[in-house]
């Protein structure tokens, strides 16, 4: 059951009405457990068994946590729960998710050096979110082990809190902090919020059906899925950008619907996107992009490591590892740890220029605009070259493209093969301006929608119903799966 189907829209409208019609805060978080369980078994009933032995397990030690807090004695005790929350939840995630690339990748490197093995492999389904709610799990538990939140009470809402269905599979990864509170008390229905709510759906619906779906057919045909590169370098180069378009507007799609779905129900999740590639810089980018993952990084691995409170080689490694095991969170593939690294590489070596470009030359200072636009314009060529890792196949076809790129970038027969895509390029090159020209005008709001409370009514409503039935028109029978749902 995913947000773009009839089917979801059946079941919301039904939770919708079922949860406010439930009486005080038990009644409400039922419905959202509940429903929250069927969502998730929709996909695989023993995903469910998985989700609620992962949630028992963290409610107990974090309760443990929580009875031996007063006493200094006890922080050996302490000490081991939560080790024991992070063997268990990181031990879950690598079964399921890396035990076989690991196997495979050693496997392959015997075969390397002339030594055959047959070892041990699980080939186990990948549940859909398990990165997502582990971390989610996982980032209370040591939150309730440092003292920046105390351990629910009550396992209902500790249930809800975990299994919350709007965020369940693809984020945002919620703090205890921030959502645990808000299912801790009886919600009031507002119009005003859940109007909101709506508006914020149909802006992630239009960017996933319109946008993200249609990109990324052009770009499964250039890429290929068999580790080939067939297309010139100029058509390749166009084939990035957009993907680069299509993961934004696909997962900031996902996050726009999911953040939409909890104002229906009163409940305010954190923001993920913040307009990411306007950014002036890689650092600025990270700060943008998928926030909540980047934050757990840098709260739960980046800080303990030392941060940047260290000298400058000490620092760069912090950022290494923490920007590799992000690229390994997103897949088990050496293309997801490269794309990870090169990140990190970036980001460390955009911090020590960060220094340098405050010195502009005297008239360069004249023009803030032209540098910003330069800034942005750079960041986004980066971010775009490290984007070929992440969508490519392996590494040697990251490479290949690569190569295709920048070799073939200069001649003009090359150019040529962009022909054979004109009707793609000539339907979709102004959609994606005007697209980039919205973001831009819209970028101090959450989202464009908001920026449109100051037209009339009627205007408003114009403008709703054409995106509404254009998205309706162009949605296939059998809508995409959202990118990272593989995650």
């Amino acid at each position: 059951m995913t947000f773009t189907t009839l089917t979801f829209g059946l079941f919301l409208v039904l939770v919708f009405a079922l949860h406010w019609c439930a009486r005080g805060r038990v009644g409400q978080n039922s419905v959202i457990l509940v429903a929250s369980y069927l969502f998730y078994g929709w996909w695989d009933l023993r995903f469910c068994a998985l989700l609620l032995g992962s949630s028992l397990l963290d409610y107990a030690i974090a309760r443990a946590i929580a009875r031996s807090q007063p006493q200094p004695a006890l922080a050996r005790q302490r000490r081991t729960l939560v080790a024991v929350s992070c063997v268990a939840n990181l031990g879950l995630l690598a079964a399921f998710k890396y035990f076989d690339f690991f196997i495979d990748s050693l496997a392959l490197a015997l075969e390397q050096v002339g030594v055959s093995a047959e070892l041990p492999s699980l080939r186990l389904i990948l549940p859909v979110g398990i990165s997502f709610y582990t971390f989610q799990t996982l980032g209370y538990t040591i939150d309730v082990y440092r003292g920046d939140v105390r351990a629910s009470r009550s396992l209902l809402d500790y249930l809800a809190y975990v299994s919350f269905f709007p965020q369940l599979v693809a984020g945002p990864i919620e703090r205890a902090r921030n959502l645990l509170p808000q299912l801790e008390r009886p919600r009031q229905f507002d119009e005003a919020t859940a109007r909101e709510g709506a508006r914020q759906m149909l802006w992630g619906l239009t960017k996933k059906v319109i946008l993200a779906d249609h990109l990324g057919a052009f770009v499964a045909e250039i890429y290929l899925g068999d580790g080939s590169v067939h297309a010139s370098g100029p058509v390749l180069l166009i084939a990035t950008v957009a993907f680069a378009l299509q993961i934004y507007c696909d997962f900031s799609a996902y996050s726009d619907l999911a953040v939409g779905t909890a104002k229906l129900f009163g409940i305010r999740l954190v923001r993920n996107f913040a307009y990411p590639y306007f950014s002036r810089s890689v650092v600025e980018f990270w700060r943008r992009w998928h926030m909540s993952l980047s934050t757990w990084f840098r709260d739960y691995v980046y800080v303990p490591l030392g941060g940047s409170q260290c000298g400058p080689r000490r620092r760069w490694l912090n950022l290494m590892v923490t920007f590799t095991l992000s690229g390994l969170w997103h897949g088990a593939n050496w293309t997801f740890v490269v794309w990870g690294a090169a990140n990190g590489l970036l980001v460390a070596m955009a911090g020590r220029a960060g220094t340098a470009s405050r010195e502009l030359p005297s008239t360069l200072r004249g023009w803030p605009g032209f540098v910003a636009f330069v800034q942005m314009l750079a960041t986004f060529t980066l971010i775009c070259l490290t984007w070929v890792f992440f969508r490519a196949v392996d590494l040697g076809h990251a490479l290949r493209i690569l190569a295709k790129i920048f070799v073939e970038l200069p001649s003009p027969a090359a150019w040529a093969q962009l022909g054979h895509h004109d009707e793609f390029l000539v339907a979709f090159a102004p959609l994606v301006g005007i697209f980039v020209l919205v973001e831009w005008h819209s970028r101090a709001a959450e989202h464009p929608l908001v920026s449109l409370s100051s037209w009339p009514r009627p205007g408003r409503w114009l403008l709703y119903s054409a995106m509404l039935w254009t998205t309706l028109y162009l949605m296939p029978d059998d809508p995409h799966a959202f990118l990272y749902f593989q995650f």
